[in-house]
């Protein structure tokens, strides 16, 4: 396979490809990128296994073939390259043939491609592309679509609150649900939840929840750079399909079912504090200088028309701090973690945020005075 492509075409595809690529893999051929010409079209194809990018790019005049070279390698050499520079891709035939059947019989492989660019040569040592494993996908049952901006913005209001390598799998992901023209994220590390809710702007006719795996998540969430792409989401019950613009982004989904959270919604609570986003925002991050390094508990001392902050840690410091806000209920003490909180009211765009306090403690709601498409629940802590 031989072709010729300008540096930039080919760099930001092959960045993002790259990064769904670990860099300690069980197989070798799983560090490197797959390379397919085929009419005229370069294809390139990155994965772990558990998620996989493929991009598609259209060039010139091309040799078709296929060959897998080491990711992070090109990726370095294609990325030090002067802007704009030209770049001709060669597979070197004799020694790729020969690599071929190396690798048939030993499994590593030999090939060589040739990469040059004005003064520049590059010989990297490659596998053949018909070891490459396939990414296997289940026939995708149901399909949305949906603007990337708005699904971008889902993502950031809730991806804060998944789990990371907890016991319980399933919180180590992002519950998707589609209820007919409904859309709901909802993210949580057993200690807060997110939920975000907007609206599609077609009905899809069914109800569906799926969980997307957090590297997945992640992953996604950098691929969205366009906000006005739309979006094509193919799912099934084992794996999601996203098409946005020239990539094709695939993932298996978790295989459990996301816990019933409804219930933290029936039940009593305290009257309603507002106060300003701002100024709590500040008082948090200052308070949170001397908390407990580990825990980062803040207690909340909240009475009519004032709310006090206070911390301490095993150093004996202490550290205080004293808001007007708008509450008419009786008094109450209760402690949070304060990173908790900051990353709550960070996500809320009103400038007044609400916070409402569950009549047995047991849980906090932080949202918008006017807008319910967002809600932010976190648990207490014992200090």
């Amino acid at each position: 396979m031989n072709f010729i492509i300008n540096r930039e075409e080919l760099l930001t595809p092959l960045q993002q490809i790259v990064s769904v690529i670990e860099k300690r893999q069980t197989m070798p051929i799983l560090s490197n990128v797959l390379m397919v010409i085929e009419d005229n079209r370069l294809i390139l194809t990155g994965t772990d296994l558990e998620i996989q990018i493929v991009a598609k790019i259209e060039i010139g005049t091309a040799t078709s073939g296929s060959i897998t070279v080491p990711a992070r390698k090109f990726l370095d050499i294609c990325r030090l390259l002067p802007s704009g520079a030209e770049i001709k891709f060669e597979q070197e035939d004799d020694i790729a043939m020969d690599g071929v059947n190396a690798a048939s019989q030993s499994g590593t492989g030999a090939a060589k491609v040739k990469i040059l660019s004005n003064r520049s040569r590059f010989s990297l040592s490659c596998l053949p592309a018909d070891n490459y494993p396939e990414f296997a996908e289940s026939e995708f049952e149901h399909q949305f679509f949906i603007n990337a901006g708005k699904f971008k913005r889902a993502l950031e209001k809730t991806i804060f609150c998944m789990a990371n390598q907890d016991v319980r799998y399933y919180l180590n992901g992002l519950l998707l649900h589609i209820s007919n023209s409904k859309l709901k994220l909802v993210a949580s590390d057993g200690h807060r939840l997110s939920i975000y809710e907007d609206q599609l702007d077609q009905a899809t006719g069914y109800e569906a929840r799926i969980i997307l795996p957090r590297k997945g998540v992640l992953e996604l969430s950098r691929l969205l750079d366009d906000p006005d792409a739309e979006l094509r989401v193919e799912f099934s019950g084992n794996n999601i399909r996203i098409f946005i613009k020239n990539l094709v982004f695939s993932a298996k989904l978790v295989d459990s079912k996301y816990p019933d959270f409804s219930k933290v919604f029936q039940q009593a609570f305290f009257n309603q504090i507002h106060i300003q986003k701002q100024q709590l925002k500040e008082a948090l991050t200052r308070v949170a200088i001397l908390s407990n390094e580990k825990f980062k508990g803040v207690t909340l001392d909240i009475s009519p028309d004032s709310l006090r902050i206070s911390t301490h840690n095993p150093e004996h410091d202490e550290a205080e701090e004293e808001l007007f806000i708008e509450y008419t209920g009786e008094p109450l003490s209760i402690a949070f973690n304060a990173q908790y909180l900051l990353d709550a009211v960070s996500n809320l765009d009103s400038e007044l945020a609400v916070l409402t306090i569950a009549s047995n403690a047991s849980t906090c709601f932080i949202d918008e005075p006017n807008d319910s498409s967002y809600k932010f629940i976190v648990m207490p802590m014992r200090l």
